[in-house]
């Protein structure tokens, strides 16, 4: 029997003592998976628990299966192959079984979300948007939501069509496909399958017809335009590497499409020949970034700016980078790229004009026609700082704009200003506005998620329909006790309260601190919250519309990770980051008192519990991370009730538990764990692999003072990918399990097989934050990690019920097991007792431990006994040594090898090192020339200095030759140039190159010989330094000897002239310790005591040096120096006696004394001036020696100058034979590049040419088929007499006016006060097919009533069914004229792009035959070098450097005699000007005067001719004999007044009179338009033959175009010159007739002869 359950099966929970496993599952073709469980039949204790299950009663009903009264419980036994035995209830057996499946899945309850994308609307009242895995819809008038899952994961991106009411979306899977789904019915019309490998990016609806566009991501990035209604695909288009931000049609016309980047915007044209859609992009041009405009020119056809001829031709920058593919028409230097705006968003007005908002601030209105930007300003009334576009939408109040400022400005456009017509503030940043269908509703989307709605009206106001938590869902939990309410919190604090039953919104708190971990108390309504500041923030939830903080407490400085309460509700147990745990009182009337802390040595992974209600304790077990990545580590410790009655007797005064009351235990595993949790019976614990897909179940040992190692008894694929979170039901049956595919499985705690699941998140979110069972079992909270969803699941069950027996094996089996049990569980009992002596003994020894001083106290790792561990961290500290040491050698060995490449690279490849010689006194260096030209061998050298001897005969004979044809100083050097080329005469690339050639040889040549120069005068250095050191040593004699005390100078090689000193380091130039390895250092202990023998030796007694010394004073010889060191002795009584007591003999010798002493001096003073004059002379000597070799220096240095001039002449040589190769090939390139350009413009040209083909064609086919149409409806109308030829002309007549007749039409006519600014547009969904409602209307027309009086009605039926045929013709004869007029534009358009393509191709032709022309041109002009002299240049152009088109090159004596013989004439010039100008003053003195007199002669005559022709009126005569004269005024005044009159009449009469005329003349007008109309049409005909006749023109073979050119440009100058001779005629007869004019004019003056 099936029965369909609704309600959790917490009932499944037997009685304790009875265990219940589901033992099979099959997955139906549903999706769902159904799982059997396994009842047994028994006793009547576990009867009446089953009886009271409401689901088992409906499934079994209250008589059982068999109509009997049965009683029975769950088994652990299996469906298929052999059961284990049946559990015992109370020492008694089971006799039978009742095998129940239960089909188990579920049923998503409520989704809550936010949007992370942009919302939409669907109809005018709900709005739809993409939350994770679902599609949520919501009712803005009663908020009511409706939700839809996508079966394969994430929704992608979302699309709505409001006129048809249906939404489209995508899926986030490989190679996803595009859903659309029909509102409000949520059924699947259809499912389009595209080109996209991973991602679809972005979808647009058109408002008007069944289109829809698509765009993929990487790695196509295709344009896709769809008939989702046919579901295919109608045309595509491929844009490698574009990112694409926004796409939206236009409102108004469903061919244009706009695209839009962060770096570009693109209007995409849908052009359609009838069954064919082509896609043709216009790129826009955008702005700068600072909102001025770029103009860029042609790619291929924009020069650099004008230069110098000498430079050569202009040519493009792509050609001169090297460019000839496609990337030479886009290339663009670096200083040409300007930063442009950056589009954010864009939407259509209903003139077909985008209005773009812009990064930087700006407002951009583009024509999508003309592609023409405009950049609109703004006024200063803009109430933000910050101007940056996130949204827009059009409005016919004006366009509204926001952005991350949070304001929503409404803006009225004029021309290109904008002002602020109002504005509102949301407080948040905006990151999309829409309106509603009907215009009356603004909605606002922030970027948190939060919806807003803003209504228009006299009293607008703003609704919040969203309002979004700050950042991601942290921690879920149901509020207990209870079933009524469940919560969630936030990283950021944010607390929310949800009503379990629907999932509507009850209140919300925010903490403002970020929060890592909740959990709700089962025994108390409150709830804890760990901070990561390290507080424990307590909440009280009795009033769940008011929740708020009563009590925090602050543990730690750390942040807290993880907050659990046990199934009782005794304890909260706290997780820190820093490897404590705290123990807290979990009673709100304890206050939360803190009972204690225990430190875990790792990060705290997951923390589980379990209330052993026999011991009345809890177990806890924490999962700990190792340094070991491939081992975990649980750490297991009991909570007795002794701690929650006595906690200071339980902790020291520090707070620590004490380790025998808690009795920690420690376990290990093989292999790592991202989950671990206990069952309910504290004997087998549960855990998610990360490194292996299982889920495995592990045995719990009995308490041992060792580690163990838990060993997995089940191992189960957990077909979950990711690291992953296991969490165990409140029964204890189910464990969840979950990981970042977001799917959650429901598992059997016994084989841990799946017997339901359901994918409610995905992989993109990062899968699944956390999850929480309720306590009756009845649903499950699921959370998502990073796409913001939470989602309530219920439990849908089908229940089926059948019958079997135990069999007599299995008694048996269950019988031996039971023996087995009691006969080993003494053994069982010794070898516990012996694990808990052993524990004991080792706590008692941490107890000791503690109690011995700190500094005396032992780590608890040094009782862990771990010497492994030991050894293994000192062999990690030794390869780490040995690893550094590695690495430190592998540096050196590199810099040692880098080093090397350098010297070999830029040392070594120089066969003669860049070298210094100064001067003795330093006044001078001079360098020689560094060569990096290769060495050479001896037989070289000497066939060289052959040559080289050869090369300076010719060069002496050569010697008188000018040398400014040459361009260098070359032949100075001695150097041959008889084998260089003229440079009048370089003009193939060969000649060129083998002129570089010779003219680094020349280069060489002139080094080497400075060089060898060089080295002779360093040799010369060399034997002037030994020979002044030798010197300067009998110098240091005669100082030391006449005791002066000066120092010697002593010149000495510099370090400059020392070259390879550079790379040697001396060890006194090293400032650290040198690193010696134990060899080396065993070396130079070995040197320092053999040194240190050697010393000694020399130290002993010598006899023999020691009695020189004493005797001789060491010498064996006196020399002549010594005479200054000689001393007289002086006799002793000398100094002993006075004078007054000497004796004679005493007087004598102190008189032979004093005579001895004066020779003595005198033979001092004698040698000391022969010293002296030697000194004198030696110095002497020095000095001449220095100054010689000075001066030759100098002149080595002027030698080394006029050297390097030579060679910087023949650099620039090279340099401009470089320019020139380097120009050839960019003209080459230019060249190649055009042809190449040429070549793809023919390919293009024959594309076009086959498209315009192709349309034609079409046109053709469709027109033939359009005439025919027309004439069988002419043919239907003209037979209609014919078929009614039998009636009476008075009904014939009637028919034909009814047949004529057409029903009215309901016109949708614009409401005068609609809001829409679109309009109602045609075309939409709304709007039914026009045939249909033709024939609709037609019913009416076809009803008797309106059959003619006499008629017969089968003559109305027929002509009834006569009449609908017709209209079915008429109808498709406008739809197949549209379909024309479309073609035949597509036709226009396809004519202009290959018409385009040509005047490309003829372009690129004339640009072939100017580079040609140029090419050579530069071919011929050639760049010279001359040798000048200073002033010997004359010019008057300013910028003669680089021109010298206007000078000529003349002999300086042919100047000179010139300047000589114009100095002479201009002084004899001179002369005769102030000769003349005194001459000349006289004559103009003269012709003064007598102009003068003339004058006055004139002026007399004149005044006489005046007086006799004055002229005297009848005006004068009158006013002399008037008196009067008022009244003669007053007279002319009346008749004036008169004649206006009269003028004004007859003006009024011409007025009347022409406007008659211009009535006539609009007639002939409009008589003339629809003339012209008429010819239109002929001219039409008349271009259709034209164009045939052209392309028969193109198809014969015609002439080049260069001939073309030639031909036209031959005929222009021919036309040129026959016009030119004209206008010469016609100015020759002009001139003659303008002189027969004036003599005409001169006859009409009159004669006045003189009176």
């Amino acid at each position: 029997m099936e029965v369909s359950l609704d309600g959790a099966p917490a009932s499944l929970a037997p009685p304790r003592g009875v265990s219940s496993v589901p033992t099979s599952f099959t997955l139906q073709p549903s999706g769902r998976i159904q799982s059997s469980a396994v009842f047994a039949l028994g006793l009547a204790e576990t009867s009446r628990y089953f009886h009271q299950s409401p689901w088992f009663s409906k499934a079994l009903g209250p008589e059982g299966p068999m109509g009997i009264k049965i009683t029975c419980c769950l088994s652990d036994t299996s469906l298929n192959g052999p059961r284990p035995p049946l559990l015992v209830t109370k020492g008694r057996a089971v006799d039978r079984v009742v095998f129940v499946e239960v089909a188990l899945y579920f049923v998503v309850l409520w989704v809550q979300g936010f949007p992370k994308q942009n919302i939409d609307f669907i109809n005018d009242n709900t709005l739809c948007y993409a939350c994770g895995n679902y599609l949520i819809f919501i009712n803005i008038e009663n908020e009511k939501k409706c939700v839809l899952q996508c079966v394969n994961g994430k929704v992608g991106v979302l699309a709505t069509n409001i006129p048809f009411q249906v939404v489209a979306f995508s899926d986030r899977s490989l190679k996803p496909a595009i859903y659309i789904y029909t509102f409000p019915e949520l059924s699947r019309k259809a499912k389009l399958k595209g080109h996209a490998q991973l991602d679809y990016t972005l979808l647009g609806f058109s408002y008007c017809g069944t289109y829809l566009a698509s765009y993929s991501a990487v790695p196509e990035y295709e344009l896709t335009l769809w008939n989702w209604e046919k579901k295919v695909i109608l045309c595509s288009r491929l844009q490698p590497g574009v990112e694409v931000s926004q796409m939206t049609f236009n409102p108004m016309n469903w061919h244009q499409l706009c695209l839009s980047s962060a770096s570009a915007l693109t209007i995409w044209n849908i052009e359609r020949s009838d069954k064919n859609y082509n896609l043709k992009p216009k790129s826009v041009k955008l702005p700068a970034e600072d909102g001025t405009c770029i103009d860029e020119t042609d790619g291929m056809f924009s020069y650099t700016e004008p230069k110098d001829t000498v430079y050569g031709p202009a040519l493009l920058v792509s050609s001169i980078a090297g460019l000839v593919g496609v990337e030479a028409e886009t290339f663009k230097p670096k200083d040409d790229l300007h930063p442009l705006v950056h589009p954010t968003v864009h939407c259509w007005n209903p003139t077909n004009e985008l209005y773009v908002g812009c990064e930087e601030g700006h407002i951009l209105l583009i024509n999508a026609e003309s592609l023409l930007v405009a950049v609109l300003f703004p006024t200063p009334e803009i109430h933000s700082k910050d101007t940056s576009v996130n949204t827009m939408a059009f409005h016919k109040e004006g366009l509204f704009v926001a952005g991350n400022d949070g304001i929503v400005h409404s803006f009225t456009i004029k021309e290109i200003h904008y002002k602020v017509k109002d504005y509102f503030d949301v407080q948040e940043p905006v990151g999309n506005i829409i309106f509603s269908p009907d215009y009356t509703l603004l909605l606002i989307e922030t970027i948190k998620g939060s919806v807003y709605t803003y209504t228009f009206g006299e009293e607008p106001k703003v609704k919040t329909i969203l309002d979004a938590y700050s950042g991601n869902i942290q921690a879920i939990d149901f509020i207990t006790p209870g079933n009524k309410y469940c919560m969630s919190v936030t990283i950021l604090g944010e607390i929310c309260i949800w009503l379990l039953e629907n999932g509507s919104h009850v209140s919300k708190l925010h903490l403002r601190t970020e929060v890592n971990d909740m959990a709700c108390c089962p025994s108390s309504l409150s709830v804890a919250l760990g901070t990561s500041a390290g507080y424990i923030q307590f909440l009280d939830v009795t009033d769940a519309e008011l929740p708020q903080v009563v009590h925090n407490v602050f543990l730690t400085r750390s942040s807290i990770q993880h907050v659990h309460y046990d199934q009782k509700g005794q304890y909260l147990i706290i997780g820190t980051s820093d490897g404590y745990i705290f123990i807290l009182n979990a009673k709100p009337s304890q206050s939360f008192k803190v009972l204690g802390f225990t430190e875990i040595n790792g990060n705290i992974v997951q923390m589980s519990t379990v209330y052993i209600s026999e011991k009345n304790l809890v177990e806890v077990m924490v999962l700990v991370n190792t340094s070991q990545s491939e081992r975990s580590r649980l750490e297991i410790f009991s909570l007795p009730e002794a701690i929650l009655t006595d906690p200071d007797n339980c902790c020291d005064e520090r707070g620590r538990l004490k380790n025998d009351i808690i009795k920690r235990r420690r376990y290990e595993i093989n292999h790592s764990l991202t989950s671990a949790v206990l069952d309910l019976h504290n004997e087998h614990l549960y855990g998610y692999c990360s490194h292996v897909p299982y889920i495995c179940t592990y045995g719990i040992p009995e308490k041992d003072s060792k580690v163990v190692v838990l060993k997995p008894e089940i191992k189960m694929q957990s077909r979950h990918f990711g690291t992953g979170i296991l969490c165990l039901s409140s029964h204890g049956k189910w464990l969840a399990s979950t990981a970042k595919d977001g799917i959650l499985s429901i598992r059997d705690i016994n084989n841990l097989e799946t017997f339901t699941q359901i994918h409610c998140h995905s992989y993109q979110g990062q899968g699944i934050q956390s999850l929480a069972f309720s306590l009756d079992g009845h649903s499950i909270l699921v959370n998502g990690r990073e796409d913001g969803v939470l989602i309530c699941l219920k439990w849908n069950i089908t229940v089926g019920a059948n019958e079997q027996e135990t069999s007599w094996l299995e008694k048996k089996n269950r019988e031996a097991i039971r023996k087995e049990v009691k006969e080993f569980s003494e053994k069982k009992r010794e070898l516990k007792q012996g694990i808990r002596a052993l524990a004991k003994t080792i706590q008692e020894m941490l107890e000791e431990n503690d109690l011995v001083p700190q500094i005396a106290q032992l780590k608890q790792q040094e009782f862990f006994l771990d010497v492994e561990e030991m050894k293994k961290l000192y062999a990690e500290n030794d390869e780490e040594v040995a690893q550094l040491r590695k690495e430190t050698e592998m540096e050196n060995l590199a810099k040692m090898y880098l080093w090397n490449i350098l010297k070999e690279e830029c040392w070594d490849s120089m066969c003669v090192k860049s070298q210094g010689l100064m001067l003795q006194k330093h006044i001078v260096e001079v360098y020689h020339t560094a060569s990096s030209l290769g060495q050479k061998t001896p037989e070289e050298e000497e066939e060289e200095e052959e040559e080289d001897e050869d090369k300076q005969e010719v060069a002496k004979r050569d010697s008188g030759l000018p040398n400014y044809l040459l361009g260098s100083l070359c032949t100075s050097f001695g150097i041959d140039v008889s084998m260089l080329n003229s440079q009048l005469e370089l003009h193939t690339r060969e000649e060129k190159i083998n002129q570089i050639v010779l003219l680094k040889d020349i280069i060489y040549k002139i080094k080497t010989i400075f060089n060898k120069e060089f080295d002779a005068t360093f040799q010369q250095k060399k034997l002037e330094i030994a020979r002044v050191r030798e010197r300067n040593i009998r110098i240091k004699e005669i100082i030391s000897n006449l005791e002066l005390g000066e120092e010697v100078w002593q010149p000495e090689i510099e370090d400059c002239e020392k070259p390879d000193l550079i790379l040697t380091v001396e060890d006194d130039e090293i400032k650290v310790e040198k690193y010696l390895t134990p060899w080396q250092r065993k070396e130079a202990e070995t040197a320092a005591a053999l040194e240190l023998q050697q010393h000694l030796l020399a130290e002993k007694d010598d006899l023999r040096r020691r009695a020189l010394m004493d005797m001789m004073n060491g010498v064996l010889e006196i020399k002549k120096e010594d005479i200054l060191k000689m001393v007289v002795p002086q006799p002793s009584f000398m100094i002993n006696k006075l004078d007054a007591i000497w004796t004679e003999e005493e007087r004598r010798q102190a008189k032979e004394y004093e005579k001895k002493v004066k020779e003595l001096d005198e033979e001092k003073d004698k040698y000391k001036k022969s010293l002296d004059a030697e000194l004198k002379k030696i110095q002497g000597s020095i000095e001449e020696t220095t100054q010689a070799f000075n001066d030759n220096l100098k002149k080595l240095f002027e030698r080394k100058v006029k050297a390097e001039m030579v060679i910087n002449q023949e650099e620039l040589k090279i340099t401009n034979l470089v320019f020139s190769l380097v120009l050839d090939e960019e003209l080459r390139t230019r060249e190649l590049g055009l042809s190449n350009f040429l070549e793809r413009k023919h390919m293009e040209k024959k594309n076009t040419s086959k498209e315009v083909i192709m349309a034609r064609d079409e046109v053709d086919a469709f027109r033939e088929n359009y005439d025919n149409l027309v004439a069988e409806d002419k043919v239907i109308e003209r037979g209609f007499k014919k078929e009614f030829a039998e009636l009476s002309s008075h009904h014939a007549e009637l028919l034909y006016k009814l047949f004529k007749r057409r029903p009215r039409m309901l016109r949708q006519r614009a409401h005068v006060e609609s809001t829409s600014p679109f309009g109602n547009r045609l075309g939409s969904g709304k709007v039914k097919d026009t045939l249909a409602q033709i024939m609709k209307a037609m019913d009416d027309l076809d009803a008797p009533h309106h059959m003619p009086e006499g008629l017969d009605p089968g003559v109305w039926q027929y002509f009834c069914a006569a009449r609908r045929t017709k209209i079915e013709n008429e109808q498709k004869v406008k739809q197949k004229t549209a379909d024309l007029l479309e073609m035949q534009a597509f036709l226009r358009k396809r004519i202009e792009d290959d018409e385009k393509v040509q005047m490309d191709i003829d372009k690129i032709f004339q640009e072939q035959f100017i580079l040609r022309k140029d090419e050579s041109d530069y071919q011929v002009d050639l760049t010279v070098q001359f040798l000048l002299k200073q002033g010997q240049v004359e010019t008057e152009n300013f910028l003669f450097l680089l021109e010298y088109s206007d000078s000529v090159m003349i002999t300086r004596n042919i100047i000179e005699d010139l300047n000589n013989s114009i100095r002479a004439q201009g002084q004899r010039k001179i002369t005769n000007m102030v000769e003349n100008k005194k001459y000349h003053k006289g004559i103009f003195q003269i012709e003064w005067e007598h102009k003068k007199m003339e004058m006055e002669m004139e002026d007399l005559n004149q005044k006489a001719w005046d007086v006799q022709m004055l002229f005297f009126s009848r005006a004068h005569q009158l006013y002399l004999k008037e008196e009067n004269h008022d009244i003669l005024v007053a007279l002319q005044i009346s008749l004036m007044e008169q004649t206006l009159a009269a003028i004004d009449k007859t003006h009024k009469k011409d007025v009347e009179a022409q406007k008659q005329l211009l009535k006539k003349l609009r007639k002939i007008n409009n008589q003339q338009d629809l003339a012209n109309y008429a010819l239109s049409c002929t001219l039409h005909e008349e271009l259709v033959c034209v164009s045939e006749r052209k392309r028969i023109c193109q198809s014969i073979e015609v002439k080049l175009t260069c001939e073309k050119i030639s031909r036209k440009r031959y005929e222009a100058t021919i036309q040129q010159q026959k016009l030119i001779d004209i206008s010469k005629e016609q100015y020759e007869q002009i001139s003659v007739l303008q002189t027969e004019v004036e003599r005409l004019r001169m006859k009409t003056f009159p004669a006045l002869i003189h009176m």
